[in-house]
């Protein structure tokens, strides 16, 4: 199963969110590996005109694998707890899912229409992060669901 990573917006490549994301993402991938897990990769868009949430959609869909299961990052969405979100990405795994795209909104969220097409809404909780901090959170999580999966102790709980 390859995961991929859709964001409107870009971290810097000096910035600090971009180490801690690149790193978390390597090691996503390593551990990842012997559950048949990849990093599809990560798309960063921008919408230049300024056409608001529904330029941003559009853009992100056009983004996305096709087939792709689609998870939108919003506060309305679940709340998981990390061995349930390791769970979530195995079921996902288990029903033959080759790629699952997840998307984190610009300042205003995401499009109400690109949230309806959501195949599951996740929510770091009821604060809104910004979008830096997320892609950082959301990268840990996808390292330590990966971590929970094959047994390694990074995860205590």
């Amino acid at each position: 199963m390859r995961v991929h990573l859709r964001a409107v917006g870009r971290l810097s490549g000096r910035s600090d969110e971009r180490a801690l994301v690149d790193d978390y993402l390597s090691r996503f991938e390593q551990t990842g590996r012997g559950l048949g897990w990849r990093f599809g990769g990560e798309t960063e868009i921008e919408d230049k005109k300024n056409g608001g949430m529904a330029a941003e959609a559009r853009l992100l869909r056009d983004a996305l694998p096709a087939g792709s299961l689609l998870v939108c990052l919003d506060e309305r969405g679940s709340v998981l707890s990390s061995p349930e979100f390791s769970k979530k990405l195995e079921n996902w795994a288990d029903q033959g899912r080759s790629d699952v795209s997840f998307v984190i909104g610009g300042a205003d969220g995401i499009d109400p229409s690109l949230r309806a097409e959501a195949d599951f809404l996740l929510s770091f909780g009821k604060m809104v992060w910004p979008h830096k901090l997320v892609r950082v959170m959301l990268a840990e999580q996808l390292y330590r669901a990966a971590s929970i999966a094959v047994g390694t102790p990074y995860h205590r709980v």
